[in-house]
């Protein structure tokens, strides 16, 4: 008798149980993901690329994540303001796309995960201890820029064989872009050409830079919208016929000539399983820092026509996108 009366309260239990359990499921909280970005609108190709790969990890918006999304149309003054909101706000991890929002947010916050993309050098900038072994509170992934350089100056060599003196000028407080810089300037006399570092603060030291340009120079876009001097360098391009190289297809679909780099969109993708590992109960310090997966070379052949620019075969044979 006593068996099966501990059956039947067993039975009883576990009848009630499971709808209560269910219920608890359907009611959970999603978790918050905070989004910290740099450019000039919310949706950008890495928050559609972090959406997709969420979801490809069995993650839905709404359901199980939420984001929250803060960008700072390129003022640097903005960006420690928004960083603070994300970290009073509770999220349980923030995204970052940029050097720029990656190292302000670590400053914001030594407990909250924060996954990035699209951090060139992410050792030089201060953001991890090692590639293999992050440590802290960080990691994500990079998007190599100081390691394809080299690459970019070929490409833009062989574009215009003529030119002698390359100008790469970024953000005092982007480091990557200080690497890079200093990466150029190491393999430069391979491809007998000069390269001039600089490194501005103020739209004056930017203005006058840019304004010491002369014929027969060319332009090393950093990957760092501050200040608006990608925008400002495709101008010149465009307009004054400056050969320019950049980091993303993004400013080839805005009308420069040429890029070479990683894809923004496929970075959300990647840095999402990070994200996945990390909320599923991993930690930042035990993922290692991922080098982009995908990188592109992308040609606007429009653009090199109304520019009187000829494009090389060899180099138009391995663009991974030609704009007509």
């Amino acid at each position: 008798m006593r068996l099966r009366q501990a059956w039947l309260i067993a039975t009883l239990v576990a009848l009630l149980w499971a709808p209560l359990s269910a219920a608890a499921q359907q009611t959970k909280r999603p978790q918050r993901i905070g989004f910290l970005h740099s450019s000039f609108v919310p949706n950008t190709p890495p928050v559609a690329g972090l959406k997709a790969g969420l979801k490809a990890e069995g993650l839905e918006e709404g359901r199980d994540v939420t984001l929250d999304i803060r960008f700072t149309r390129g003022d640097p003054r903005a960006t420690p303001t928004a960083a603070a909101a994300l970290v009073k706000a509770g999220v349980e991890l923030i995204f970052t796309a940029d050097e720029e929002a990656s190292r302000v947010t670590k400053a914001a916050t030594r407990t909250i995960p924060i996954v990035f993309t699209r951090v060139g050098d992410p050792v030089a900038a201060g953001l991890v201890a090692a590639i293999a072994h992050p440590g802290g509170n960080v990691t994500g992934v990079s998007s190599l820029d100081t390691e394809l350089v080299p690459k970019r100056l070929e490409i833009l060599k062989a574009i215009y064989p003529a030119l002698r003196r390359v100008w790469a000028v970024y953000h005092a407080e982007d480091l990557s872009s200080l690497a890079a810089a200093r990466k150029a300037r190491e393999v430069a006399p391979l491809l007998k050409l000069e390269v001039l570092a600089r490194s501005v603060r103020t739209p004056e030291e930017l203005v006058g830079y840019l304004k010491a340009v002369r014929p027969g120079d060319g332009l090393l876009a950093p990957p760092s919208v501050a200040m608006n001097i990608p925008g400002l360098i495709l101008d010149l391009e465009l307009m004054s016929r400056v050969p320019a190289v950049f980091d993303r297809a993004f400013w080839v679909q805005a009308g420069a000539t040429v890029s070479y780099g990683s894809d923004d969109h496929a970075e959300g993708v990647q840095a999402a399983r990070l994200v996945a590992k990390i909320l599923r109960g991993a930690r930042p310090r035990d993922l290692p820092v991922e080098g982009a997966n995908k990188i592109e070379l992308t040609i606007n052949l429009k653009t090199a026509k109304s520019l009187g620019v000829a494009i090389p075969p060899e180099i138009l044979v391995r663009a991974d996108r030609v704009i007509q």
